[in-house]
């Protein structure tokens, strides 16, 4: 903690630790200081984990369910770069490391997207874990809060946004990690209109075939029906599904299904997109939480709910919005959709990075 000093708090969330880390995968530095992590039931950790410019050399201990991560705004002593500071709090000397500060930490040294927050630093005080973030002055929601009542985001902008997402959740795709809590406060934009995935706090790697996962994830708001209907085995089309909703948030300001308990998120869905059966979805009315009793709505025209956007932003958005998991489109697919034609991508962040 030497090299950096605290400048003001700027948030703070709740850390799940109800989620146990499937990684295998060994993060090192040069000249760290190793650090013990004790093996827990239903979790494996990293062989031979390190820890940059540890200040401490014994054994740390866990954060305890429900124990907060505050993030702070912080500068480099030396260098002068602004930094996000996210402290996690280590409680209890027998569990170590939460699994959710280990996911993130081994995934992010593996992400490196323009279109990704850059883990810069990690560093050990006492029964406190920092993970050093580049800094990035707003998130989505607050920009999205900040544009005045009547006014919408200029429609290239939306474009370059939704192109820019896509092109971080495919890298992170193409690497295996599904992302899993995509949502307006997890993508932080700088004043150069770049936009970046943040918060890898609950996302996974996955392999082949899908593994059983946990359904609680993803703010109800952004969360994909199959998650809803109580699907143990997903895969990245979860993450189309919140980018799409995204989508919609971006052209109108507003959460385009915003229920206030997973019932009420499904019937927003449902009163728009209809209600799925298995000759929409096949096998829909097998997954655990579908009920043959739900109200049988019918489709209705997206267009009349997303109205800012043009005639290939609603086919793409329908097409992001399928139920189906197989056949809703990629992220690879959706940038190539015609919505895309006249965007000049070689002035975005990774026009020459090939995926």
């Amino acid at each position: 903690m030497d090299d950096y000093l605290k400048i003001e708090k700027i948030g703070e969330g709740k850390l799940n630790l109800s989620l146990c880390s499937q990684l295998t995968s060994v993060v090192t530095w040069p000249q760290c200081v190793p650090l013990r992590v004790p093996f827990r039931q239903n979790m494996r950790v990293p062989v031979g984990f390190f820890f940059c410019r540890c200040l401490l050399e014994s054994r740390v201990c866990v954060c305890s369910l429900g124990t907060y991560g505050v993030v702070y705004k912080g500068r480099n002593k030396t260098t002068g770069q602004v930094v996000a500071m996210k402290k996690i709090r280590l409680e209890s000397e027998e569990e170590g490391v939460p699994s959710t500060a280990v996911r993130e930490i081994s995934l992010l040294k593996e992400l490196q997207h323009p279109n990704v927050v850059r883990l810069l630093d990690v560093l050990m005080q006492e029964s406190k874990l920092y993970l050093v973030f580049e800094f990035l002055s707003m998130d989505l929601k607050k920009y999205l809060d900040s544009i005045p009542s009547g006014q919408f985001m200029e429609p290239m902008l939306v474009k370059s946004y939704l192109y820019q997402i896509l092109e971080g959740i495919l890298f992170c795709h193409c690497r295996r990690v599904l992302h899993r809590d995509l949502k307006p406060q997890n993508l932080l934009i700088d004043n150069k209109g770049v936009i970046k995935l943040a918060d890898f706090g609950l996302a996974r790697a996955f392999g082949v075939p899908v593994r059983v996962y946990t359904h609680e994830v993803v703010t109800l708001w952004y969360r994909a029906p199959e998650v809803l209907l109580g699907a143990s085995r997903y895969s990245t089309p979860v993450d189309v599904w919140s980018i799409g909703t995204i989508f919609a948030e971006l052209a109108t300001k507003k959460p385009l299904f915003h229920g206030d308990s997973e019932i009420d998120q499904l019937f927003r869905i449902f009163r728009t997109l209809g209600t799925p059966n298995n000759e929409v979805w096949p096998d829909v009315e097998s997954l655990p939480d579908y009920k043959n009793t739900f109200p049988k709505w019918k489709s209705g025209n997206l267009a009349n709910t997303v109205k800012n956007l043009d005639k290939n932003g609603i086919d793409l958005l329908m097409k992001m919005l399928i139920y189906d998991p197989p056949k809703r489109i990629s992220a690879r697919q959706a940038m190539t959709h015609p919505y895309f034609d006249d965007l000049d991508k070689s002035t975005l962040p990774a026009s020459n990075l090939k995926i």
